[in-house]
């Protein structure tokens, strides 16, 4: 699929009207015993926003480091507006206006919006010790002003929002009068009103004649914001493609390079009748109120609900993490009382939260005592000393059912990928042998590849007969995976559909259904 440069230049010419304003050729990049990149490249036009995607490793961000001086390319050109240019630090990127904005954003929290936006770069008095407070403030203001952002330039940035420091970050990259703007997950901790709020920001920027790299796992996301798709895979270039005459599968087929895992028919699915979990009338504080449900045995159990209706805070009291006002919880038909969480995994409940890396993982310990973890009782030896080789069967074990890539069981947790990471949390959790598993946005922050991965594990884990709670923020997930939805709306539930009744219009309506 990769093009020459003649045809390559023909591309560039015939898509866009406007001037290129990054163009990347033949990029080269190698590590230690790893081959990064091979002959990548990449064009952005003033005006355009083109979205990056692959899987995770497929070389995203190494190629958007060689943009912004983080790393040095090995072979290559990269061109600014025609011209070759050298990138040899962050400082040079941004002097040619280039800027991006990292999913873990940048900003100093106990600093203002306006000292955050010009440090190192403060306008002084005349006789240059003291900050202008006074002219610092004003130029932020102006920067704000251009985005149509009602912010104080005065305000802490620990007071904000996500979202809001986002735009700080984007007013930041302005400030560089950048031309060329690189997005990193931008969307993935926002809520629907923030994304939008975002989308117009970029828009706004995009009338202005700067250029967007967006890199996001989102395809539906990617279809509404986007110009045109870039596809990497395995640290190559395989193609880049319209947007608008584009389908999702396509770019999903290139990304991946293989025949993606398709969830069964739920319809044809038979779940059991038993149910293995109750819950009557829970309530806890505003976040929880009287909410009823059962869950069957084999049966993927999905809750959906717009951000804040309180779908985590029932999976947090079912296990334990926090206490309930009133309610009863039965297991198998008994009545349980679960005051922590090892109360409930004692009685079998296996919880994955939302934020693996604080709540689900040691990050810098190995892949063997994570899988470990909830179980260390059973590789204890007398006074205490641990079975090793027990260990590390087991942990071998689920290395290679789950399929996690890893170079040894002895590769420390933080190094892995997002979707591994999320396997070696279910390998705790099925070494513990829990019947009822809740997964908390199992797919959050993984690539698509990874994400049918994990799919097709949630789909056999039900099959083998264990029980799971499936919390979502992505409809397309929840439809596809669920053999029932319980929708929540503001601590309650409000709507509960069978696989054959649920779309996403049903969802949306419950999820929005206020009960006075």
């Amino acid at each position: 699929m990769n093009k020459g440069h003649d045809e390559l230049e023909h591309e560039v010419r015939s898509t866009m009207s406007e001037e290129v304003l990054l163009r990347m050729e033949g990029i080269e990049k190698h590590f230690p015993g790893v081959h990064a990149l091979h002959q990548c490249r990449l064009t952005l036009a003033a005006g355009e926003v083109l979205a990056l995607v692959g899987e995770n490793g497929a070389g995203k961000s190494t190629l958007m480091k060689i943009a912004t001086g983080v790393y040095q390319k090995d072979e290559g050109n990269i061109f600014i507006k025609g011209r070759e240019v050298s990138i040899p630090h962050t400082r040079a990127a941004q002097q040619l206006g280039i800027s991006m904005i990292h999913q873990e954003l940048n900003l100093m929290p106990d600093l203002t919006i306006a000292q955050n936006i010009f440090i190192g770069r403060e306008p002084r008095h005349g006789i240059k010790l003291f900050v202008d407070e006074r002219k610092l403030n004003e130029q932020a203001q102006r920067l704000l002003d251009q985005m149509n952002l009602q912010l104080d330039p005065r305000t802490m940035v620990a007071d904000l929002t996500v979202a809001k420091q986002q735009m700080v970050e984007i007013a930041k990259a302005l400030s560089f009068q950048s031309e060329v703007l690189i997005m990193d997950e931008p969307t993935a901790a926002l809520t629907h009103a923030e994304i939008e709020e975002l989308f117009r920001i970029i828009n706004q920027l995009r009338a202005r004649g700067v250029g967007i790299v967006y890199i996001s796992h989102r395809m539906e996301e990617l279809k509404r914001i986007s110009d045109r798709i870039t596809v990497m895979r395995d640290g190559r270039y395989i193609d880049t493609v319209p947007t608008a005459t584009t389908t999702i599968d396509q770019i999903i087929s290139m990304m991946v390079g293989r025949e993606l895992y398709v969830s069964p028919n739920q319809q044809a699915t038979n779940t059991s009748p038993t149910k293995v979990l109750e819950v009557s009338k829970l309530n806890r504080g505003s976040a929880v109120k009287d909410v009823s449900f059962h869950l069957a045995k084999g049966e993927i159990l999905g809750f959906a609900g717009l951000m804040g209706a309180g779908r985590t805070e029932v999976a947090r009291a079912i296990f334990g993490a926090d206490a309930i006002d009133s309610g009863d919880i039965r297991i198998h038909g008994q009545q349980v009382r679960i005051q922590a969480p090892h109360d409930a995994v004692r009685h079998g409940i296996g919880y994955l939260s939302e934020d693996r890396k604080r709540y689900g993982l040691m990050v810098d310990m190995d892949v063997k005592m994570n899988i470990a973890l909830a179980s260390y009782r059973k590789a204890r030896r007398v006074f205490g000393w641990m079975r090793d080789g027990v260990i590390a069967q087991t942990a071998q074990h689920y290395v290679e059912a789950l399929q996690i890539k890893t170079p040894t069981i002895h590769q420390q947790v933080k190094f892995l990928s997002g979707g591994n990471q999320q396997k070696v949390v279910i390998g705790k959790w099925l070494h513990r042998n829990c019947d009822i598993l809740i997964f908390d946005e199992p797919t959050r922050g993984i690539d698509v590849g990874a994400k049918t991965e994990i799919y097709k594990l949630l789909d056999d884990l039900a099959a083998q007969g264990k029980s799971i709670i499936m919390i979502s923020s992505e409809l397309p997930e929840i439809l596809r995976m669920s053999h029932r939805i319980m929708v929540m709306c503001e601590g309650r539930i409000t709507g509960e559909l069978t696989q054959q009744e649920a779309t996403q219009e049903a969802i949306m309506k419950f999820a929005t259904m206020r009960i006075s």
